[in-house]
């Protein structure tokens, strides 16, 4: 399957050490800055650690003088290493995801790298904790029991979006600073808060296209960079569904079930009722594009790919897909919010807008586009395009950085949100790569696997990596009857 993705944003892990200071002792703050409070962190499952709290102001656009000054806002866990470095700064994914969220299901990465520094939850500008910008509801609507055309579905969300800048606008928001270049920035700006020489980066997906881009602003400050990312997913699915032989036995053809699925679908799209987030059901008519976006989300992991051929594998037999067994965060807004005002917020709006796609790249997304499974829709925001090219950072911005900056590469062979070939492209300018496959790994492995935390503590040390290769257990791949 081709995977269709633009500029840096490819789906990445991302973390950063300064080269020049992995050795010796570096000051970090163990006491409160000034603006900082004590507090103790509770995550969801109880798990608790002290820390602190803490706020910056930066302009909201650094190219205006007059810019109003928005917050940036974080929690700070203080180093337990005798001989601790730099400050390591979360850097979530989205663009919109909340550092400080995160920890609560990544705790224990966040307190296994405190023996290296302090560890820094941060949410970004327009998002979490950090955003004073208003959610905006639109006047565009998705019928829920009707039949929607491709066009007319793009169509309705372009238009929601041109409310949405109107809306905030009007509002006295300024679009332009809500950009990876100005996000990049406030990472220097937080370094110079915290009084550290230099910085230690830690993100994922779009975390990743953040520090990439951080290069460009802080490159003397940033000195090494771990990623993840894989290719060719629908064969390594497959592969790996054909190793468990009750997986082999319902899916012996992965792309066919698909394309099967899709063409009945287009044909005869599938009434069914949802659940709402308050508990009541409404009709729904399941679509081809449907499909199409619940698999763009789904296909991030091996257990949610898992669900998800159980709901091409129930459809092919022409039963309704189990969605309320699984998480409702993997699922599409028109899943979630059926007949509801298409909602938008800034940050992520302004920001895969200004990241753009050069003309050249985008007459390859729509060509590609015609013979993928899933169309165009695993990088919805390619139909921003056009909206807003004052907004738009430029060719220059999405070429790839160049450092000679260490870089660690993690590749999960199961994850399906990214495509090897961009990202070999986005790190083509990056002269001392190390690259460590982990099988049977998807999108979000970075706590999939112990041997992946001690390959970052030796990197974090300045020790080289041992081995090429971790391998992780398969979870079982089979239909959820055959799983239980």
């Amino acid at each position: 399957m081709i995977r269709l993705r633009e500029r840096l944003t490819f789906k990445l892990k991302l973390l950063s050490i300064p080269a020049a200071l992995l050795c010796g002792t570096y000051s970090t703050h163990a006491v409160s800055t000034a603006s900082e409070e004590t507090f103790v962190f509770e995550t969801w499952s109880k798990q608790t650690a002290s820390g602190y709290r803490g706020e910056i102001k930066v302009p909201e656009n650094r190219q205006r003088p007059d810019s109003r000054m928005i917050p940036l806002r974080y929690v700070r866990f203080p180093a337990t290493g005798e001989s601790s470095g730099p400050p390591i700064i979360y850097l979530a994914g989205g663009p919109g995801g909340s550092g400080i969220m995160a920890v609560n299901y990544r705790f224990g990465m966040f307190m296994a790298l405190r023996q290296f520094g302090d560890v820094i939850a941060l949410d970004q500008r327009g998002t979490g904790q950090s955003s004073i910008l208003p959610e905006c509801h639109s006047g565009q609507r998705y019928p829920a029991s009707g039949a929607v055309s491709d066009r007319e579905y793009i169509e309705r969300y372009r238009e929601a979006v041109r409310e949405c800048m109107k809306f905030w606008q009007n509002r006295g928001i300024d679009l332009a600073g809500y950009n990876t270049r100005e996000s990049a920035r406030d990472l220097d700006a937080l370094r110079a808060h915290l009084g550290a020489e230099a910085v230690v980066l830690w993100g994922t997906s779009y975390g990743s296209h953040l520090a990439l881009a951080a290069l460009g602003e802080m490159e003397n400050r940033i000195a090494r960079i771990v990623l993840s990312s894989t290719a060719g997913y629908l064969d390594r699915l497959q592969a790996a569904v054909d190793s468990q032989p009750r997986a082999r036995a319902a899916y012996p053809d992965i792309k066919g079930l698909i394309e099967r699925v899709h063409g009945k679908l287009d044909l005869n799209p599938v009434p069914m009722q949802l659940t709402k987030d308050n508990g009541t059901t409404v009709d729904y008519l399941l679509e081809r594009r449907d499909m199409q976006l619940i698999a763009s989300s789904f296909i991030a992991d091996p257990r949610s790919a898992a669900r998800l051929l159980d709901f091409y594998r129930a459809l092919d037999q022409g039963e309704q897909p189990a969605f309320d067994s699984v998480p409702r965060r993997y699922f599409p807004d028109a899943i979630l919010h059926p007949g509801e005002p298409i909602s938008l917020n800034a940050m992520p709006t302004a920001m895969d807008i200004a990241s753009g796609i050069g003309k050249d790249r985008s007459r390859v997304v729509a060509r590609e586009a015609k013979h993928s499974l899933l169309h165009d829709y695993l990088n919805f925001s390619y139909h921003l395009q056009g909206l807003a090219p004052e907004l738009d950072l430029g060719d220059e911005f999405r070429q790839a950085p160049r450092s000679k900056v260490p870089v660690l590469l993690f590749s999960g062979t199961l994850d399906g949100r990214t495509d090897i070939n961009e990202q070999r492209a986005a790190v083509s300018g990056l002269e001392n790569l190390t690259a460590i496959t982990v099988e049977n790994a998807g999108h979000n492995l970075f706590m999939s696997s112990e041997q992946i935390q001690l390959a970052i503590n030796r990197f974090m040390a300045g020790e080289p990596a041992q081995g090429d290769r971790i391998v992780i257990p398969l979870p079982e791949l089979g239909p959820k009857t055959l799983r239980e």
